[in-house]
């Protein structure tokens, strides 16, 4: 049996996506242990009480993390606090895609 080359393998893809998903998630229950920013343990609330289940909540919130990351690294600039506090005000609806 031949070995795969580093990265040609789709289980790779899949666990690096996986991965990234439960640290961005961990990252999320992390904000709203610390209650830091406010704004994360407010939504996680706001959304429970409106009827969403834990894990819906968290993969939103994550979400939302995940585009900021992204803008992060294309614009090579600081986490935007500001902008990432009013996108979790604003879950369910999700933020547009930056490009």
């Amino acid at each position: 049996m031949s070995e795969l080359t580093p990265g040609t393998n789709t289980n790779d893809d899949i666990d690096d996506e996986e991965f990234a998903e439960n640290t961005l998630v961990e990252a999320i229950e992390n904000q709203i242990a610390s209650d830091n920013p406010p704004a994360a343990k407010a939504t996680f609330n706001k959304l429970t009480l409106v009827g969403y289940e834990r894990e819906e909540i968290l993969s939103l919130m994550a979400h939302v993390l995940a585009v900021e990351i992204d803008a992060i690294l294309e614009e090579d600039r600081a986490f935007d606090t500001q902008w990432y506090e009013a996108a979790l005000r604003a879950l369910p609806e999700l933020p547009p895609e930056k490009k």
